[in-house]
């Protein structure tokens, strides 16, 4: 299924006219399409008209419903570019990255309720529709791992290739329905699942908080097609679920790419990647069959790059990439002085990430250049942390870094050269921390390795350190 608009609120409004009755929304809270989008616009008109103007910023900072995909779409509709924050960062953390994003309007939890209060309208007319390709109209948020998380600019036309490649990839259909259950705030569930199904006419659902126990059961009463995933929730489903809980699934196709995961639930087909934010969401892409006997490292093969993307490996095996075409990339990064495109000269875009060339000529992903942690799915801030435990009394020489986790997620480490250790005051400090921020264990050493020149931690050195003594944190 085609459109010929060069919008995302044209690409709705045309999708709505073609497939009305196309379900949006999560496994317990769907609308149809045509209904979504009238409640959306009734939305959009009391935005506009409380004073928020087309191009001004809106910072959504809610957890994924129903009513959280409407007001997306309001924003859209509205022609207000929306930022699309992780709400569960702390207040502090949030106040920073909103200083430096000044959005015109702040929606929160309490806000959303009025995305079905404001009434109904036609989205015909409203400013969003009459976008360019190259407008914002998004906002996305970097880890920010090496820092105050980065806002991403995210164009339409950005939003439109990225849906047409995983859609393409996926080979979606109007017949299929899409199930993304992961936050919304990632480019994983919002480009390549909602608006990668909606760009293909398929239905687009998620849920308000993965759950293992739900989440085959929800497939199957859903009937559902297609699955849009990524590392963490495959291993947990590998892990806490069996065969038979996935007895009578209709699911076709997947993102992400795991042998084992597609022969113990009988998943006829995978799609790897390889991508960022910043990279057009996705760059290269691969699609697998499960008699493919898929390698153990499957999910890291990326594949043939699109054709509306170049790639090459430096001499270090540093990704970069560059666009062939306008708005295939990310608009750049938001700075307090405007938008940085950050590329060269030459317009080429370094992803901080290493790879390789495989026999045919592909790309494989290796690892992250940048230093970094994950659990749950979401990177650690480690200099947010950081902050936070300096002021802990005694805690003169510390720093963060990882373990292994059971799963494919990190479990945060404090190293810390502290005699004697201030247990308590570190417990009272990392109890105001989100729970995927908080170090799971300390460990004692002789000191920090930390750079001659510069001082600067060396993290990658912190794991052959002798450990003293380890002392787990409750």
């Amino acid at each position: 299924m085609t459109t010929t608009s060069t919008s995302i609120a044209g690409m709705l409004t045309d999708r709505a006219a073609s497939r009305p009755g196309l379900r949006l929304g999560t496994v317990d809270d769907q609308l149809r399409l045509d209904e979504a989008l009238a409640l959306a616009a009734g939305r959009a008109k009391r935005l506009l008209d409380s004073g928020v103007r087309p191009g001004e910023k809106v910072a959504l900072v809610a957890p994924t419903s129903t009513d959280h995909l409407l007001t997306w779409m309001a924003c859209v509709l509205a022609g207000a570019p929306v930022a699309l924050v992780n709400p569960t960062y702390p207040s502090d953390l949030l106040e920073q990255m909103l200083g430096r994003l000044a959005p015109a309007l702040v929606i929160g939890p309490d806000e959303l309720a009025a995305a079905r209060t404001s009434g109904t309208a036609d989205p015909a007319g409203l400013p969003g529709t009459a976008a360019g390709p190259f407008d914002t109209v998004s906002y996305m948020h970097t880890s920010g791992t090496t820092g105050l998380p980065k806002f991403c600019v995210q164009t339409n036309e950005y939003f439109l290739r990225l849906a047409r490649a995983m859609g393409a990839a996926l080979e979606l259909g109007p017949d299929d329905r899409v199930l993304a259950p992961l936050p919304l705030f990632h480019i994983n569930p919002m480009g390549y699942g909602v608006l990668g199904a909606l760009y293909a006419g398929a239905d687009a659902l998620t849920v308000e908080k993965f759950s293992a126990s739900r989440f085959w059961p929800d497939v199957v009463e859903q009937g559902v097609t297609a699955l849009v995933l990524h590392a963490p929730p495959v291993e947990i489903l590998k892990r806490a679920t069996t065969g038979e809980d996935a007895a009578g699934h209709r699911v076709r196709t997947m993102f992400y790419a795991d042998g084992e995961f597609l022969k113990r639930f009988s998943v006829p087909a995978a799609v790897s990647g390889y991508g960022s934010t910043e990279a057009a969401g996705v760059t290269h892409l691969k699609r697998w069959r499960a008699e493919d006997h898929l390698p153990p490292d499957a999910s890291r093969h990326g594949g043939p790059a699109r054709t509306d993307i170049e790639w090459r490996l430096d001499g270090d095996g540093l990704i970069q990439v560059r666009e062939r075409e306008p708005g295939t990339l990310f608009g750049g990064y938001l700075t307090e002085d405007g938008v940085d495109p950050h590329r060269d000269a030459d317009g080429w875009f370094d992803t901080g990430d290493f790879g390789r060339v495989d026999a045919d000529g592909h790309l494989v992903f290796v690892e992250r250049g940048s230093e970094s942690i994950r659990v749950k799915g979401e990177f650690v801030p480690i200099p947010f942390v950081e902050n936070h435990l300096a002021s802990v009394p005694g805690l003169a020489d510390f720093a963060l870094w990882k373990r292994p986790g059971e799963l494919v997620d990190d479990e945060v480490v404090l190293y810390a050269a502290a005699d004697p250790l201030p247990y308590d005051e570190i417990t009272e400090v990392v109890a105001h921390l989100p729970l995927f921020m908080r170090p799971v264990t300390i460990a004692c050493v002789e000191r920090i390795p930390r750079d001659a020149a510069a001082g600067k931690v060396q993290r990658r050195l912190l794991a052959e350190q002798e450990v003293i003594r380890w002392v787990e944190l409750a």
